[in-house]
């Protein structure tokens, strides 16, 4: 844990990689025209705006990350799901971010 994590706080740093080497459920919340342009190999497009109807997709889901362009969007969704009980979530921020990590 670095220094400012341990004075403000923060998220612990994850392993991505291995994460998603055991068969993480990886979702793009961007829009279908932003997930067009580009996205993570083996990611499904579910929109930020739907995710609220999209609950029933994550259940008995392990190690769900959530990535979007900048990191925004993930953190909403991630926030979604946990309130509606799915707490297994990473925000993984942007989508070129976490692509880096998959084969």
């Amino acid at each position: 844990m670095s220094l400012l994590q341990k004075l403000f706080g923060g998220a612990p740093t994850v392993d991505l990689k291995s994460i998603i080497e055991e068969g993480a459920f990886l979702v793009d919340v961007r829009s279908p025209g932003e997930f067009a342009g580009g996205h993570v190999k083996g990611s499904v497009n579910i929109p930020l705006d739907s995710m609220g109807t999209q609950i029933s997709k994550f259940k008995n889901k392990k190690n769900i990350i959530v990535m979007c362009r900048s990191g925004a969007r993930s953190g909403q969704a991630k926030s979604i799901l946990q309130q509606n009980g799915i707490i297994d979530v990473i925000n993984g921020g942007a989508w070129d971010y976490v692509n880096q990590f998959v084969k």
